[in-house]
């Protein structure tokens, strides 16, 4: 039989209990107890973290996975705000990582931000993009020919550095129409933004292809590949610039001193 005092003592904690229940469940959704929370934490974790717990009631969580799982702090998105990532604006292209030969440039940025609580996470850091250069570094002219044609969309002609350009050098150029034979459908599985031009390639369209310097070899003045020496209805090769598995053949149909093919279609030797 137990002490009459205990007797007392049982109800009236039953009673507290049940008022600071009540207490509880009476508080507006969302509301902290002092102590609790990301802020008291001091803590926003990535990926899911089951040490970056605040103290309840009830327990509650300021890791990333908590939004997934639903058992965040009440105050998780105003204490651990998600940043997504800032990069820089792209550098300039670099020159040919080889010269005198099939090769690559490189351009690349730089992170600003990095991203945080779910943030968008950071794009590519770098790109590359198909070049050649037709002078050694130590400015000699390459010898050897580039056979099958090597080419990319106009706008490279654009980019090309001019640096050293003989000024009779700037006005001669011609523009070489063609016939675009069989496309493999490797041109149409490209990934690098610099090569999507080679989606638009399609067997029986015509091409318009500029050759100006430095492709120009200067003792001919001709851009290798474009078929000036070839006979009539003869099948040429072409192989796109960054896209190695991009290659093909074409019929040349005549020699114009400008392009005027749309722009997805105007190309350019390198």
């Amino acid at each position: 039989m137990a002490p009459r005092g205990a007797a007392r003592i049982l109800p009236l904690g039953f009673a507290l209990a049940a008022v600071a229940l009540g207490s509880w469940a009476r508080e507006p959704r969302g509301a902290l107890w002092p102590g609790q929370g990301c802020a008291a934490l001091g803590r926003c974790c990535p990926g899911r973290d089951p040490s970056c717990t605040a103290p309840g009631p009830p327990r509650c969580f300021c890791d990333q996975a908590c939004g997934a799982v639903r058992d965040c702090c009440a105050d998780y998105a105003r204490a651990c705000p998600a940043v997504s990532c800032v990069v820089a604006e792209w550098s300039g292209w670099s020159r040919c990582v080889k010269p005198c030969q099939i090769s690559y440039r490189v351009r690349q940025r730089h992170v600003l931000q990095e991203p945080r609580n779910g943030g968008a996470l950071c794009p590519p850091l770098e790109e590359r993009a198909g070049c050649v250069e037709y002078r050694s570094r130590q400015g000699v002219e390459c010898q050897q020919s580039l056979i099958p044609a090597l080419i990319t969309a106009g706008s490279y002609g654009k980019e090309r550095k001019k640096r050293g350009v003989p000024k009779e050098q700037e006005l001669v150029g011609y523009c070489v129409q063609f016939r675009l034979g069989p496309i493999p459908g490797s041109c149409r599985q490209v990934r690098a933004p610099h090569a999507q031009w080679t989606r638009y390639l399609t067997q029986g369209h015509m091409v318009c292809v500029r050759c100006e310097w430095p492709a120009q070899d200067t003792r001919s003045q001709r851009c290798y590949g474009d078929g000036g020496g070839a006979g009539g209805n003869q099948l040429l090769l072409w192989k796109a610039a960054g896209h190695p598995r991009c290659r093909g053949t074409w019929e040349r149909l005549g020699q114009l001193r400008d392009c005027s093919c749309p722009e997805v279609h105007s190309l350019v030797f390198i």
